[in-house]
């Protein structure tokens, strides 16, 4: 069953651009890894405290190795809020 991570962090205005940019490596890896479908995690449009973040995963147990070899970067940033959420997608098809 495919796994989505969906949601997004405030952090301080001053720093959400250098949080982002220490994701870089992350992000490069995880897309590289079996089982990555997609992997991002942006600086919103709208709002400039807010970091996106989008993962899909071709299944759990694709997700729990990545997870176990991440190794997420310390960027000394304290979230203001954390809205992430795991979702298990059983269904999917074309948008149009």
């Amino acid at each position: 069953m495919m796994v989505i991570i969906a949601g997004h962090v405030l952090v301080e205005e001053a720093e959400r651009d250098s949080h982002v940019a220490a994701f870089g490596d992350l992000v490069s890896r995880a897309r590289a890894s079996d089982g990555c479908i997609s992997v991002a995690i942006t600086a919103d449009t709208v709002d400039p405290r807010r970091v996106d973040i989008l993962e899909i995963w071709r299944d759990a147990e694709a997700l729990e190795s990545w997870r176990g070899r991440a190794d997420a970067p310390d960027t000394g940033v304290e979230p203001i809020e954390v809205q992430v959420q795991r979702y298990n997608a059983t269904d999917g098809g074309p948008l149009f």
